[in-house]
């Protein structure tokens, strides 16, 4: 046996691996090319918590425009203070949906999990931790009352949505927007988490009815007691 595969066997049982770091074998390799082939120069990072997706794009070398929204109160001070320093990174302390106004955000025991939807007893039973703790009124907006603030005409843009099974929300309030969007980014569940969620196949229709297709699939949350996979981020291309 080779001394790399030898290696790197031994590493796997510490729980780690050796891997190469290109398009075709690794998932952030993947989005890194995703973003260098077409051009993307900004990321509008919906449902940002603390900034965890933002300074993963800057680890793989991303230099333009990041704009963070993230309406829950103690999480945006946190990715407040994990902006400041980088003058390409703006926050917004707002959520993006359908509708304009006030609204309930329920507030997760891992704030990541943090929905505006009704958790489902199956979100809880996969990570326990998870089941909601409070609750916060947030502001919401939609995000073709403020593209153009944000973007201009030459931009090319992509747009993540990480928020819990109200995306679909979020690309209702999107309509207009997603002519001048080059790529979405959004998680998706392959079984129900939340109430009202679109499951995977819908969305990709969804999606398919504003002019995208699926490019890309990156893996993501999944029962750690049965091993089944519950949610992938799907990155889909504008047609």
């Amino acid at each position: 046996m080779k001394l790399r595969a030898r290696f790197r066997n031994f590493v796997r049982v510490l729980g780690y691996d050796i891997a190469k770091y290109y398009p075709a074998s690794h998932p952030l390799a993947r989005r890194k090319d995703i973003l260098d082939k077409f051009g993307i120069s900004v990321v509008l990072d919906v449902g940002a918590n603390t900034g965890q997706y933002a300074k993963e794009l800057r680890s793989i070398g991303f230099k333009g425009k990041i704009i963070s929204f993230e309406p829950l109160s103690f999480a945006f001070k946190a990715l407040k203070a994990n902006a400041v320093t980088d003058k390409s990174w703006q926050v917004r302390n707002f959520a993006l949906g359908s509708h304009e106004g006030k609204a309930i955000l329920n507030i997760s025991g891992h704030s990541t999990s943090s929905s505006l939807l009704d958790m489902l007893p199956s979100q809880i039973k996969s990570d326990p931790g998870s089941q909601y703790v409070g609750q916060e009124e947030i502001s919401v907006k939609r995000l073709d009352s403020i593209f153009t603030s944000l973007c201009h005409p030459q931009d090319r843009v992509y747009l993540k949505i990480d928020v819990q099974g109200f995306e679909k929300e979020v690309i209702k309030g999107a309509e207009h927007s997603l002519q001048s969007i080059a790529i979405v980014q959004l998680e998706m569940s392959l079984a129900p988490l939340y109430k009202d969620e679109l499951l995977f196949s819908d969305m990709c229709q969804l999606l398919s009815q504003y002019g995208y297709f699926l490019i890309a699939i990156e893996p993501g949350f999944q029962d750690k007691a049965t091993g089944q996979l519950l949610q992938i981020d799907g990155i889909f291309r504008r047609v």
